[in-house]
């Protein structure tokens, strides 16, 4: 799958150990490394969706985003970059049909 980045800021953070463990502590930063590692490996997202993270689509003002658990409350959060997004006849997005998403951000959306 096709893996870009909103911001050089986060491209950096995936590509920098150091700059991951800076920013979002060491449990979080190896987490996030093998999530991104993963989505990168991935034919679509829906090879994700069941493996450790719990990927779930967001609601809400987060509709058409997706999240996975890193450490304590950060999320990483990614949407499709084709826009709209593939739906499918029910109206949810269409997980299969995902093959290039954007990294949104970093973030505890609890707070």
């Amino acid at each position: 799958m096709d893996v870009r980045f909103s911001t050089e800021r986060l491209k950096k953070a995936y590509e920098s150990k150091p700059e991951r463990v800076r920013r979002y502590g060491a449990p979080a930063a190896q987490k996030l490394a093998t999530r991104l590692d993963d989505l990168c490996a991935a034919r679509t997202l829906a090879d994700v969706r069941h493996l450790p993270g719990q990927w779930e689509e967001l609601k809400q003002d987060r509709r058409g985003q997706f999240s996975c658990r890193l450490s304590g409350g950060l999320r990483l959060i990614v949407e499709p970059t084709k826009q709209p997004p593939p739906v499918k006849v029910d109206g949810g997005l269409d997980w299969q049909a995902v093959d290039d998403i954007t990294v949104i951000e970093v973030v505890d959306y609890h707070d």
